[in-house]
């Protein structure tokens, strides 16, 4: 293997092509030799993250290429995700379980709770041990079937029933290798992160239409996640003026949401563009498939002040912020 960066190596097409746009540590980015480390691993599993998102929001697209423009990069604070806290989704984990076997190997922990009971979900934040403010963070939400309705229960038991694990035994072995030692030898790493990245997809088969507007007549997030699964909800770019990006979104035609959501402690304040809509398939009555537009992910901004009397930044979350940041995907 040539002495390139393993971040380079690791990288392909638009992931590859993020690198340079996307605010990364050194100790990342020049990273060789034959093992890989939790914390680059954690990193071009963003990157693929990102790539994928921006993919599927165009909204998202255009504000990267106004950071191009500008000749800034994109400080990457944290992406998002939905999970289902329900058993019997195929051969797919409960909830918070698929995707948190995926982030403690590679060198997160769950750092804060963040009960959402307007909407019926439980949020955890997910901090990375070695590079806390340099790696973005997770948030990842859990919706509790239980408290709605058994008519949803029963919809949400159709549309994930089937739901299917991208991750082998090998996958599983190279994961607890990489939680006791924090690396992985190149080959075993490269071969991982397309697997992990898996993780962060839809993992069941298009929804009928019937069950999806059962789900959407209760919760928002339930038919979000009918149709896009564990995907990235939204990724969001740490600013240093949100008044000023919410003024040049405005400026530039987007829609971004009506109010900047302020944390309790007000260090934190977060604003949107609204979702981007998506086409996917549904059944019908007779089990054909159809297409119908629905909300997909959208792109956020945040601004962090530092902790009083600390040099650090509060990376915390606020359940308020999140609960009114979560209606960007209201169809």
């Amino acid at each position: 293997m040539p002495e390139q960066n393993h971040l380079g190596l690791l990288l392909t097409g638009a992931a590859l092509a993020l690198r340079d746009r996307v605010a990364l540590p050194g100790s990342v980015l020049h990273e060789n030799g034959g093992e890989v480390s939790r914390a680059t691993l954690a990193a071009a599993l963003n990157l693929h993250l990102l790539a994928g998102l921006l993919e599927r929001v165009p909204s998202g697209r255009a504000y990267m290429d106004d950071l191009e423009e500008a000749g800034r990069k994109l400080v990457f604070d944290h992406g998002a995700m939905r999970t289902v806290a329900m058993e019997n989704m195929g051969t797919l984990p409960a909830g918070l379980a698929a995707i948190s076997r995926v982030l403690e190997p590679l060198g997160y922990h769950a750092t804060n709770l963040y009960p959402m009971a307007r909407l019926k979900m439980t949020g955890r934040s997910f901090t990375h041990r070695d590079l806390p403010e340099d790696l973005p963070q997770f948030f990842v939400s859990e919706l509790h079937p239980e408290q709605f309705s058994p008519d949803f229960q029963a919809a949400a038991l159709r549309v994930t029933e089937e739901s299917s694990d991208p991750l082998t035994a090998v996958d599983l072995v190279r994961l607890a290798r990489l939680a006791g030692e924090g690396s992985l030898p190149f080959a075993e790493a490269r071969a991982l992160l397309p697997k992990l990245a898996l993780c962060f997809t839809r993992r069941h088969e298009a929804p009928s239409l019937a069950d999806y507007e059962i789900l959407k007549a209760e919760s928002a997030e339930m038919a979000w996640i009918a149709t896009e699964g564990n995907a990235f909800n939204h990724a969001t770019d740490r600013v240093p003026d949100l008044h000023l990006v919410v003024e040049e979104q405005a400026a530039r035609g987007r829609r971004v949401k009506d109010r900047i959501e302020v944390s309790a402690s007000g260090r934190v304040r977060q604003t949107a563009l609204h979702a981007d809509p998506v086409l996917r398939e549904f059944r019908d009555a007779d089990g054909a498939l159809i297409l119908h537009e629905v909300p997909g992910s959208f792109f956020e901004f945040i601004t962090r002040a530092a902790m009083p009397d600390e040099d650090r930044l509060d990376l915390a979350f606020d359940t308020n912020n999140a609960q009114g940041i979560f209606k960007m995907t209201a169809a």
